[in-house]
């Protein structure tokens, strides 16, 4: 197919190299799918798996807040490895960026499906599965930063939305997939046998995963943007100083808006252990059941990001931010009262209208807006910095809950208020920024960035596929 976009002389768009939107879209979209797998094949694991077999299963609380504490901690690192990494991806390339984060992702999943279990170790357990999680962290803390950054700068003006969707797409997909490998075994297999043993496939899979990764990542050509800064001398030496100097609160408003994160969070992680773990709230959906809402979320989700990705193209960024998060955070109200209720019919009709709907007016556009308000030069690091500190933020919400709100308190009141406060609060940071959807590549960054002229925007858009 046709992929190869030179940019005309004098358009503020990088110009010197050729452009190449659809391999880039295919090579974030791919990577983003293979390593959050591997992410996500434990976020369903600690709240299915882990606390029977990590955990003394003589006290069920407990071992369910300490299992979805390891799920936290993964979040903990992800600073670390953003701060790291973004660092690595703003002075040698997005490239190599993406290709260290999938083999460190890959590397600390397989360990994972190698680990001895409490009744073989005792305590060991636990602590070898939070390191395994601190290194999936680290990794992951540069993925979605360098994904997008690569789809963005190698995107044409005016489709910059679109294909940045691919980025969460991917990773979408990549949570079907965990969902997926996770739902024949536990159909399959007796209880016993999934807990003894079963669970460790999804695990081992991931040298597969990996490996796959890694090859579609080598392929992709380094963007033109950041070769044109390499070529000229512009990369900084200390990326996080000049981005915190230059686009500080910018910064600070994708720290709020990424706290959105508690909108899956509450969906996938805390409503899993919420639904399936009868001994502590006396609920008992099966998990076989509960997967399948993982999984029927997360298809609508890959379904509609595109069209919300190219919707962001032409109305802007900020609304799209603003409706998702005001729309999705006050329907884990109602989502979580059906769990509590154990509807499981309605349980999935507001699991996929929250999360696979109305959540991915966030979703689906933060990729190309985050990525737009921060200059060329510290755009990973600033981008993944921040990102990846809103996302630690909420990353104990669900051990939080599991605390305050135990069995035979009112669940969805107090989760649901939690959620909507947040919505409320990144809706509040999206509206504070500038609109940035019809400011070129190379003004991007800049406070008092002009703006194309809408006629002549519509026209350049319709231009470029």
């Amino acid at each position: 197919m046709q992929d190869e976009i030179v940019e005309p002389a004098g358009s503020h768009e990088p110009t010197e190299h050729a452009k190449t939107p659809k391999k880039a879209a295919a090579s974030g979209w791919a990577g983003s799918a293979l390593e959050y797998y591997d992410f996500f094949i434990y976020a369903q694991a600690a709240a299915l798996v882990f606390p029977t077999v990590f955990f003394n299963p003589d006290d069920p609380q407990v071992a369910v807040v300490a299992s979805l504490a390891t799920f936290g901690v993964g979040y903990v690192a992800r600073p670390i490895g953003a701060f790291v990494l973004g660092h690595w991806g703003d002075t040698h390339g997005r490239k190599n960026v993406l290709v260290l984060c999938m083999l460190l992702m890959g590397v600390a999943t397989f360990g994972v499906a190698l680990l001895p279990t409490y009744e073989q170790v005792g305590i060991l357990a636990p602590t070898l599965l939070v390191i395994t999680r601190l290194i999936q962290g680290f990794a992951v803390g540069g993925e979605i930063s360098g994904a997008s950054a690569m789809i963005v700068e190698h995107a044409p003006f005016g489709r910059r939305g679109f294909y940045a969707s691919f980025t969460l797409q991917g990773v979408q997909a990549g949570q079907i997939l965990a969902a997926a490998v996770f739902l024949p075994l536990a159909a399959i297999m007796s209880e016993g046998a999934f807990l003894s043993w079963g669970w460790r496939i999804p695990f081992l899979l991931s040298a597969v995963v990996v490996y796959a990764g890694y090859i579609i990542r080598k392929k992709v050509d380094e963007t033109p943007a950041f070769v044109e800064e390499a070529e000229h001398g512009t990369v900084p030496k200390a990326p996080i100083v000049q981005a915190v100097k230059e686009s500080g609160p910018d910064m600070l408003r994708v720290v709020c808006m990424a706290l959105m994160n508690a909108v899956p969070l509450a969906a996938t992680v805390f409503g899993a252990a919420y639904a399936t773990n009868e001994d502590e709230y006396g609920i008992g959906m099966s998990t076989a059941m509960y997967l399948w809402v993982s999984v029927v979320g997360n298809a609508v989700a890959v379904a509609i990001i595109p069209f919300i990705g190219n919707l962001s193209d032409k109305i802007g960024r900020r609304p799209c931010i603003i409706a998702g998060a005001l729309g999705s955070t006050p329907l884990s109200f109602v989502y979580l009262y059906f769990i509590s209720q154990n509807n499981v019919l309605m349980t999935f009709v507001f699991a996929v209208l929250m999360w696979g709907v109305v959540y991915q007016f966030y979703n689906a556009v933060f990729p190309s807006f985050y990525q737009e308000l921060f200059p060329t030069r510290t755009r990973v690091t600033a981008f993944a910095v921040s990102q990846n500190l809103g996302t630690m933020i909420t990353a104990f919400l669900p051990t939080l809950y599991a605390i305050i709100a135990p069995g035979g308190s009112n669940v969805p009141l107090i989760v649901g208020s939690i959620t909507t406060g947040i919505g409320i609060i990144a809706a509040l940071a999206a509206f504070s920024a500038r609109e940035t959807y019809r400011v070129h590549m190379n003004d991007l960054g800049n406070k008092d960035a002009p703006e194309v002229p809408r006629e002549e925007y519509e026209r350049i858009r319709a231009s470029v596929s």
